[in-house]
């Protein structure tokens, strides 16, 4: 891809998402989202690859049609009420409708269908962009509206991703699905708290970006993308392959480490709001996203690939570690100890 167009694409990213992010008006903010959407299809489909251009329309398709809900739902909320304000959310079609785009744009179940397609046809940096950056400006829409948002609804969205997310990645063999299941999984423990807490859900979001960016940066390294190359990466950088497996863990939500953090503070949350059978559903639910993690970390670590008269292990790679890597597998690893300071922000 041209350098020039790249820096076009990511700095038009960066525009995008901070006029939505930034934004208290209906408008400016869906301009935003706009710019986001044409900045990465270029991305998407840099590879010319048929399945890259598949994806970059099937993005395209599902952004512009979310896009347009959301514009409508704002067009009604401000002939019902005169606002255009994003916190003066008060029409219930509006409410509705605002939910269902925002819904659309993150790959909530149900309307997740496009996004492991999406992943699927990419390479792994778009990928992370995809999973991590272009999730934000949603998450703030769902942030200043909480509010005014339909509970029941919201929380029945959050149990359905949650389950369908860990029960849909357990057959996986291709790493960017399995990241893509675990991406909508995560979004159903970010939704079930969104009415009670929404600090909490911007929290779960922060630190499932550093996780997931240190997953994909430690795959970009090793150009890992099946499971079955995953028990051949330890030949290629081996400590990297130990701090993938904690990363996993981290992501997982085992308690030594940082993913450990988000579940249980929204557990904790959603036990003082007297919701306990909802805290139960969504743990259980979690069991299924950490079998596929436990998988990933055991083939990356524990297992050894076929070993044949011809078969040829892999050389130690000489490409350099990516030093944003490094950190987000450090911050994906130990920032527990920090909990009593997040709980003081939060």
């Amino acid at each position: 891809m041209n350098p020039q167009a790249k820096l076009i694409s990511a700095t038009s990213l960066l525009l995008g998402t901070s006029i939505t992010i930034s934004s208290n008006h209906w408008m400016t903010a869906w301009i935003g989202l706009e710019i986001n959407t044409l900045a990465i299809l270029p991305l998407i489909s840099k590879t010319h690859h048929p399945r890259a251009i598949e994806a970059s329309t099937k993005y395209f398709l599902t952004q512009a049609t979310a896009s347009t809900l959301l514009l409508f739902a704002s067009m009604i909320n401000a002939w019902f009420s005169g606002q255009w304000d994003i916190t003066q959310l008060t029409h219930p079609m509006s409410c509705m409708l605002s939910t269902v785009a925002i819904s659309i744009k993150l790959g909530l179940v149900p309307f997740h269908f496009w996004f492991p397609e999406v992943l699927q046809g990419s390479t792994m940096t778009t990928c992370l962009l995809l999973a991590t950056i272009m999730k934000f400006p949603p998450i703030t829409l769902f942030y200043l509206t909480s509010p005014s948002l339909n509970s029941t609804l919201l929380t029945s969205m959050a149990i359905a991703s949650a389950a369908l997310g860990g029960w849909m990645g357990l057959n996986q063999t291709q790493t960017r699905k399995v990241l893509a299941f675990s991406s909508i999984a995560h979004l159903g423990w970010m939704t079930i708290i969104l009415n009670y807490d929404p600090n909490l859900t911007l929290i779960t979001f922060y630190l499932y970006t550093v996780t997931t960016s240190a997953i994909f940066l430690i795959l970009n390294t090793t150009n890992t993308l099946k499971l079955s190359t995953v028990m051949t990466t330890w030949t290629k950088i081996p400590p990297l392959t130990t701090i993938f497996m904690l990363t996993l863990l981290s992501l997982a939500g085992l308690p030594p480490l940082t993913g450990f953090l988000p579940k249980w503070l929204i557990i904790q949350e959603l036990t003082k709001q007297e919701l306990t059978a909802t805290a139960t559903a969504i743990s259980l639910l979690s069991l299924l996203g950490l079998f596929f993690y436990l998988r990933l970390a055991y083939c990356a670590t524990i297992t050894l690939p076929p070993n044949f008269t011809n078969y040829m292990k892999q050389w130690q790679t000489n490409k350099p570690t990516n030093p944003l890597a490094t950190i987000f597998t450090s911050l994906s690893i130990m920032l527990l100890p920090l909990s009593p300071m997040v709980l003081t922000i939060s």
